[in-house]
């Protein structure tokens, strides 16, 4: 069957180094878009201009469009808020910035996005305090800043809700929302994040969400133990992907459905993985 959606995935959970083994297994899976993170074993965001254009020449070469640029864009810590959550892992991907460097980083990432001709440049809400309440205004400060810079550019700031920052449940996206009204501010949807963060992502935590305000969906699965994720494949654990994209469908949402594994695979095989989730994808696409 013919996927209803648009699938895509991001190329490192193919592989972080090899760009031509992740798009040949992404194209015969199906898919025919690709957010940008680690390329080359790099973050996107420390790629050298000549890098830039090699990955550029790969992705055209097979007819891949690149929606999303998945910068680490507000995963850092804000200055003066409450200690870190410890209960949540920090995922880097070779992004190792402070708070200072956020105004480099988001002229970067225009760049890059526009290069590559994608609309979407994804962002985070800072690492999660002990306390997320008390980063809200900080976090509002920073998305509207970024939606300021981002307007001139053409480009939409996509916020992801991530367990291990502020923003984490469709609830705290939904506040987020209720009180920032720039068009090009918009939600990349994550329900397994919504699940990390003890929340249930659909039906519940998904019908608090503006769903006109979603440009972006992420696809993964899992289990908790406390507050710990057991990933698996795509479609066999506790996430109703297939409620989720029935009600994406009803209410009309156009964007893609987006790959982000996280499953070691078998035998830790993160390609294999990949390669079992995509389908899964593909098929979960096509209902």
């Amino acid at each position: 069957m013919e996927p209803k959606f648009r699938i895509a995935s991001i190329t490192d959970e193919f592989s972080p180094t090899d760009l031509d083994k992740a798009l040949d297994r992404m194209v015969a899976i199906g898919m025919t878009g690709a957010e940008l993170r680690m390329v080359f074993g790099k973050n996107i965001m420390d790629l050298t201009d000549e890098e830039l254009k090699l990955a550029k020449e790969k992705l055209d070469a097979r007819g891949m469009t690149v929606m999303s640029i998945a910068s680490p864009l507000l995963k850092c810590e804000l200055p003066g808020a409450p200690d870190i959550d410890p209960r949540f892992q920090q995922d880097m991907f070779a992004s190792k910035n402070t708070f200072a460097d956020q105004p480099r980083l988001a002229e970067r990432a225009f760049f890059i996005a526009k290069f590559f001709g994608a609309k979407i440049i994804r962002v985070f809400s800072y690492w999660r305090s002990v306390e997320p309440e008390k980063c809200f205004d900080g976090v509002v400060t920073a998305l509207t800043w970024l939606c300021e810079k981002a307007a001139a550019e053409g480009l939409i700031i996509g916020l992801e809700n991530e367990h291990a920052c502020n923003i984490a449940t469709a609830k705290e996206s939904a506040a987020v929302f209720a009180v920032m009204k720039q068009s090009n501010l918009m939600l990349v949807w994550d329900p397994a994040n919504a699940m990390c963060s003890g929340e249930s992502p659909f039906p519940e935590g998904y019908s608090l969400l503006p769903v006109d305000r979603i440009v972006h969906v992420h696809t993964k699965d899992c289990h908790m133990e406390g507050h710990k994720p057991i990933w698996g494949p795509l479609g066999t654990r506790d996430v109703d992907w297939k409620g989720q994209i029935a009600a994406l469908k009803k209410d009309g949402y156009t964007g893609w459905l987006s790959l982000e594994t996280h499953w070691p695979g078998p035998g830790g095989d993160k390609f294999e993985a990949s390669t079992i989730c995509g389908w899964n994808l593909r098929g979960l696409a096509s209902l």
